[in-house]
């Protein structure tokens, strides 16, 4: 496993890697992750001046504050996602919205860099207009520090949203000028909807009221099914009645939970 590579990287330290990235975070790395793993944290090494893998494996060890294995986690954390994504998702949100009548709130799990919760909150900015400060609530969590940062900025590169209408994007976003040329950022009328919170989900919920919607997109796939079963059975718990539920479009619930009733493409609704 070493190779012609800048560090030492055996089999005992990817074994002991996938062990530790499961106990602290529930993720399950296949075997066929080996590379991803050296690459994401041979520069955690370097920033370090570590020689080799199991240095770095001693320096988590050693750590008492447990400040670099956050580091850890946020390098081996997946952040793949795009405004809009899976769209019926947000169609449906809307005609669920536009058919509420008091206060919805929203959670992201895993809400990676953000665009996910924007893209709920331009839902429903587009129903609500003006009131939609007092309609909606939206909460984004994630367990990577660092992507939780830029979610409260709610700055982007402007090919993130080349995909957006003109319409939207005039309505939404702000252009960067100067040094932020090429950038956009979400309108105020926008952050005013959400908020953003690290969650470790295998951790404590510290929720104080329900959910009418979760978004929970492209996250259980890192879980076994026995971890996925206890997550839902818990969600089940933070839902009002009847509340929807969207996942990925390669997940499923089937052999996973019975608590949800199936509308196509993946949407779901609590059932009781």
């Amino acid at each position: 496993m070493g190779g012609e590579r800048e560090f030492r990287f055996t089999r005992e330290d990817f074994e002991w890697i996938r062990e530790t990235v499961g106990r602290e975070t529930g993720i399950q790395l296949s075997e066929a992750k080996s590379d991803m793993v050296y690459s994401r944290l041979a520069r955690r090494l370097r920033a370090l001046g570590l020689r080799d893998f199991a240095a770095y494996r001693e320096h988590l060890l050693g750590d008492p504050q447990r400040r670099e294995m956050a580091h850890f986690v946020n390098a081996l954390t997946t952040n793949l996602t795009a405004f809009f994504r899976e769209a019926h998702h947000f169609e449906h949100l809307a005609e669920v919205l536009a058919a509420s009548s008091g206060r919805v709130r929203i959670w992201s799990a895993g809400c990676s860099t953000g665009e996910e919760v924007y893209s709920a909150a331009i839902v429903a900015r587009e129903v609500f207009g003006e009131r939609a400060a007092d309609r909606v609530h939206i909460l984004g969590t994630d367990l990577d520090s660092n992507v939780l940062e830029q979610c409260a900025r709610g700055v982007y590169d402007h090919k993130r949203v080349a995909g957006l209408s003109r319409e939207r994007l005039r309505a939404h976003f702000l252009r960067g000028k100067g040094s932020k040329e090429g950038m956009v950022r979400v309108r105020p009328e926008l952050q005013r909807l959400v908020s953003f919170h690290q969650l470790n989900l295998l951790h404590d919920w510290p929720f104080r009221e329900p959910f009418d919607i979760v978004f929970c997109r492209n996250v259980i796939i890192y879980f076994n099914k026995d971890i996925q079963r206890r997550l839902f059975e818990r969600m089940v718990g933070v839902m009002t009645p009847q509340a929807w539920l969207y996942i990925g479009h390669s997940e499923t619930l089937w052999r996973v939970s019975e608590r949800f009733e199936s509308h196509g493409r993946t949407i779901y609704r609590k059932v009781g």
